[in-house]
């Protein structure tokens, strides 16, 4: 596993919620991590297809969701997660994936991403035990959004 493969992700990542969420995150460790999905967090799954195949997972506390979703909408208060709320973080993780297969087209890595599947919870995400690469973006305010990315090859 490359750690290059997981740059065009941070890289998008923070220009994404710079633009959407008006905050500019601070990088934290990058680590090679077991997967491991916990229970009251949002996953956002996006494959990975071409060059590259694979997953990009997004996770994040439902809380910081929660945030991330009311600025996104400007500031309006959002109490939980309906499907407007999972539409816009779902969004988000496109928009993400989107500028990030952009900027791997642009190293000569040729890659398409799948739409962005919401999970809710860990029995759903249906993943087996494996390593990623992980990063976690820190958002002063908000709080975490972890970056995993599972490269198959």
């Amino acid at each position: 596993m490359k750690a290059e493969y997981i740059n065009p992700f941070l890289e998008s990542a923070r220009i994404v919620i710079e633009q959407v969420v008006q905050i500019r995150p601070a990088t934290g460790q990058l680590s090679v991590k077991d997967v491991k999905f916990i229970e009251n967090y949002v996953w956002i799954q996006i494959g990975l297809n071409g060059q590259m195949n694979g997953d990009i997972v997004f996770g994040l506390s439902e809380d910081v969701a929660l945030k991330m979703i009311s600025a996104m909408m400007g500031g309006y208060a959002i109490s939980e997660l309906d499907e407007m709320g999972k539409s816009a973080i779902s969004e988000l993780g496109n928009m993400i994936s989107g500028n990030a297969s952009t900027m791997l087209y642009n190293q000569g890595v040729k890659v398409d991403i799948t739409p962005p599947k919401v999970m809710h919870s860990a029995q759903s995400a249906g993943f087996a035990m494996q390593k990623a690469l992980a990063i976690p973006l820190i958002m002063e305010g908000i709080g975490e959004l972890d970056i995993q990315v599972l490269i198959a090859s």
